[in-house]
């Protein structure tokens, strides 16, 4: 059985909130160990190693989820963050890259009432991966002249499954081919991508090029 999760949130609208816990604590190792509504209550609960993954709300009623998740990460720096909005915040989510002390990923609210999509994302984030909302990635495309640019047309959408934070094996069975076309794929991305090292900091080192040479789309 895979290591327990513990998953703190923090959304302001208590149906979306409640929504959260109910499909979040029908998982087997998922444990919701903080819900609340607003900044205040997560500085006081969200202790150093209490919680893996933190999902914000980005607009609280009494403070931003940007803000508070950067002082919660620079406190417990092994937590992950996982941005909520019902906007199109994907300009906001990039400059945080630069400040929080590391990547963070970001789901629509409207993504995350697709339960496969929401335990997806909280997952491969407790584990280190950058997940990004799936509908925004589907969208995006390339940047002239960039480096994700020179990917062919199979590379490039593999990359955009990884963004989504699905494993090698949910790659291969989305599009249909086998798990060693995936690696294989993943190997010529790192290179085109100039990536080097090894393990998941590839993957979170591919989808953060991902993010930053697909800037156009974001925002169309």
């Amino acid at each position: 059985m895979d290591q327990e999760i513990r998953v703190g949130i923090v959304e302001d609208e208590a149906l979306m909130r409640g929504m959260l816990e109910q499909t979040l604590s029908a998982e087997e190792n998922l444990r919701v160990v903080h819900s609340v509504p607003g900044a205040t209550e997560a500085r006081l609960v969200f202790t150093p190693g209490s919680v893996d993954v933190a999902l914000l709300d980005v607009h609280l009623a009494d403070g931003n989820g940007v803000a508070l998740g950067v002082q919660l990460q620079r406190q417990d720096p092994n937590l992950a963050v996982m941005l909520l909005s019902s906007e199109d915040v994907m300009g906001l989510y990039t400059s945080v890259q630069n400040e929080a002390p590391k990547a963070w990923s970001y789901l629509s609210k409207r993504s995350s009432f697709a339960r496969d999509v929401l335990v997806r994302a909280v997952a491969a984030t407790a584990h280190g991966q950058v997940v990004l909302d799936p509908y925004l990635v589907q969208r995006s495309e390339p940047r002239a002249g960039s480096a994700v640019a020179d990917l062919t047309p199979a590379q490039f959408g593999v990359l955009r499954l990884v963004a989504e934070g699905l494993s090698n094996q949910a790659v291969a069975e989305r599009l249909g081919i086998n798990t060693r076309s995936v690696e294989s794929h993943l190997k010529s991305i790192y290179q085109r991508l100039g990536i080097d090292g090894d393990g998941s900091n590839r993957r979170v080192a591919a989808v953060l090029a991902f993010i930053e040479q697909t800037g156009r789309a974001w925002r169309t």
